[in-house]
């Protein structure tokens, strides 16, 4: 019987130590994720740590793509105090991003003169959803689908993701712009 209880208690010892090191486990971030630029090198985005990140996916071809010149807008006016725009072209909504990447890095260049980094294709539902992406929409407590091109998902300086913001929300929008004021890094 004592040693019974003496199993009993090495067990419940373990589960004890067990749960707290894994809470101890830091939080998932997007710290945790390694993409490829739109040039195909691979970018850490623990690369971005210590600023406000505001990440969208994008096409090319459809009714929101005029949002480039605003994101870009954005970019420009707030990148000298924290900010990054994070641009990630996918083709998963009615065929608006066929191109290569490429044509995608030409097209960004040429049409809208786009500065911030620019993300190699990918793909933001459906079983080949990139990490990030599933991250994004089912870990980051902004839960849900994607749900069209060109949702943005705000995230702080610690890298934990604070707003999320509809496609038909125009990255100057003034929600847009409190957000990321109340994001950017403290000086």
């Amino acid at each position: 019987m004592m040693r019974i209880l003496n199993l009993f208690l090495i067990l419940c010892c373990s589960l004890w130590v067990s749960h707290h090191v894994q809470a101890q486990q830091p939080a998932p971030s997007i710290y945790d994720f390694t993409m490829k630029t739109i040039d195909g090198k691979d970018k850490s985005l623990a690369d971005f740590k210590g600023r406000a990140v505001l990440i969208v996916n994008t096409a090319s071809l459809c009714g929101h793509t005029p949002q480039y010149r605003s994101l870009e807008a954005l970019y420009k006016q707030y990148k000298d105090q924290g900010l990054v725009v994070l641009a990630f072209p996918e083709n998963n909504f009615k065929n608006q991003e066929p191109g290569t990447d490429e044509e995608i890095k030409k097209f960004c260049d040429l049409k809208y003169h786009v500065t911030f980094p620019v993300f190699s294709k990918i793909s933001v539902k459906g079983d080949d959803m990139a990490p990030l992406y599933l991250y994004l929409t089912t870990q980051s407590g902004f839960n849900g689908p994607i749900t069209w091109n060109f949702n943005k998902f705000l995230v702080n300086p610690q890298g934990q993701v604070v707003a999320r913001f509809d496609s038909k929300i125009d990255p100057l929008d003034p929600q847009v712009v409190a957000e990321i004021r109340k994001s950017l890094p403290a000086k």
